[in-house]
Formats: C-alpha cells, structure tokens, sequence
C-alpha cells in the first residue's frame, strides 16, 4: 500500500494568537502550521515563539500534523527560530523564501546544531521568482526536505503580476514547482486563497489545484477548511472504480491472463496505481478523522 498522509487542508496559524492556537485542537485541518513569520508583529516575535514551542511541545493537536514557519534565517529572529524549533517536538519547519540548495543546508546544519530529531522534515516555502528557476535543485537538496509550499502572494508581488480568477499569471511557477517535486518525492502544497468572502471562487482554486496535482492546500481561515478537504478528498464514486480496478487487477494476476478491462476501459499498471493510491488515501484521512 502507498505512504500517504493526508495534506488536504493546511491552515496557518498566528504565534501570536494563543486563543487561536488553542482552537486549532479542534479544528478538522489535515495539518496546522504555526505561524512565526508575516503572521506575527516585530514587537510580538518572541513571545510568538514561547507560545508556538509550548503548544507543539503540549501534543494535544490529535495527530494532526504540526509545522512551525521560522523568520528567515537574514532576520534578527530566524536563527533563534530554528533553535527553538529543534526542540519543539514539532513535525517540520517550515522555511520562507528558500532560493537555493545552500539555503536548505544552512537550515540543516542549523537543526542538527540544535538537536532536532532526524524525524523532523524541512519545508519549503517557495516563494520567489529565483527559488521558483532553482525548484529542481531545492527538491534534490537533502533528505530532511520533504515539501514544498507554493507562495503565491509573494510570487504574484515579485513578478508584478495580477490574481485573476484562472490564475494564468502563476501557471508557469505551479507547473515548475510541481515537475520538481515529483521527480524528487515530494509532497506539493498550492498556496493561500486571499478572498475569504467569495466561496466559489475558492473552491474553483481548490479543484484547479487538484487537476494540477497538489496534494492540498495552505489555508488562511478555518471556514476554509471544510470546502477543501472534501476537493482533495477521493470521491465516492473514485473510490468505487478504484475498489474495482484493484479487485480486477488481482483477479486477472491469479488466472495469468494479461488483459484488464474495467467498465470496457482497458486497465494498466499506472492505472492501478492511481486506485491504490486512492484507497490508501480514503483509509488514511479516515483515520485522521477518528482521533
């Protein structure tokens, strides 16, 4: 059975917001990231990180994953960031604005400086024109890195170019980030949706992603979330032809016969992958969702 958990829904929460971060325990996101970055004030940076550490230290958020986003490593905060994180019992660190190979070894060496668990993933945030060019070269870059999160506002503000409704302007740098990410394992994020009043709009973005194939979404408020882990889910009627093809599958293997056809669509190992996939993804989110 394929490795996968579930990353439909990533909401960001503000460190600096402890009303917020005791909320996110009861929220139905796959994955929360605690934010440190544009979410939190100069003055409040600090206090941000204690608050951010206790809560990923208080393993009371299910089995939800927890990401903890550091300042950049050129801020005054970013160093001190990392550090804290290390030791947060937290599932990743996330990185803004990550641009080469040498960035992600800069934060590797900074993590095992401070201790941090081989458990702990690096994510990257890419967000800017020249991570976007580098992606290859970022995905390849070490095994601690294990997603990549699109940023879309930043990319949009450093390309000059317009959020429309097809999202034309960011076709390039998705597809980019996505060709690099999988031809390295990765798992992909689309980013944030600005918009919280207009809900079809939204979720258009979400089944775009999902034919371009994200395998979730950063998310910035937690009405969000309900709209997005039902577009990422595998749908009944997905499941139901997965089931299918894998049973025909296995059938047509014990009898030795070569040909398999499913609904008169001739059936391939590729296709058989994708329903396996699907399966183990339902069976995943389903467990999620029981804790």
């Amino acid at each position: 059975m394929p490795d996968v958990r579930p990353r439909r829904s990533v909401l960001y929460m503000p460190g600096a917001n402890t009303r917020a971060l005791e909320k996110a325990r009861t929220l139905p996101a796959d994955a929360l990231i605690f934010d440190l970055e544009d979410a939190v004030a100069p003055d409040a940076k600090e206090a941000a990180r204690a608050n951010v550490v206790a809560a990923a230290k208080s393993k009371s958020y299910g089995k939800r994953e927890i990401a903890i986003r550091c300042n950049g490593l050129t801020t005054q905060w970013g160093k001190a960031d990392v550090a804290a994180i290390a030791s947060s019992g937290a599932d990743a660190i996330l990185v803004p604005k990550v641009e080469s190979a040498g960035d992600v070894a800069a934060i590797v060496a900074l993590l095992e400086q401070a201790g941090a668990p081989k458990s702990m993933a690096i994510w990257a945030m890419m967000e800017t024109p020249m991570g976007v060019l580098r992606a290859e070269e970022i995905a390849a870059a070490h095994k601690r890195l294990k997603l990549f999160v699109m940023g879309t506002n930043d990319l949009v503000k450093d390309m000059r170019a317009r959020h429309t409704p097809m999202r034309l302007p960011l076709i390039t740098a998705l597809g980019i980030g996505m060709l690099a990410a999988r031809a390295h394992g990765l798992t992909i994020l689309d980013g944030v949706y600005n918009d919280l009043q207009d809900t079809e709009g939204f979720r258009a973005v979400c089944q775009q992603g999902l034919e371009m194939g994200f395998d979730g979404k950063t998310l910035i408020h937690p009405g969000q979330i309900e709209p997005c882990n039902e577009i990422f889910a595998p749908s009944s009627s997905e499941l139901e032809t997965a089931g299918k093809i894998v049973t025909a599958f296995k059938a047509a293997q014990a009898e030795g016969k070569g040909v398999v056809t499913v609904d008169g669509r001739m059936i391939e190992n590729l296709h058989v992958e994708q329903a396996e996939r699907a399966l183990a993804l339902a069976a995943a989110i389903k467990e999620l969702q029981a804790a």
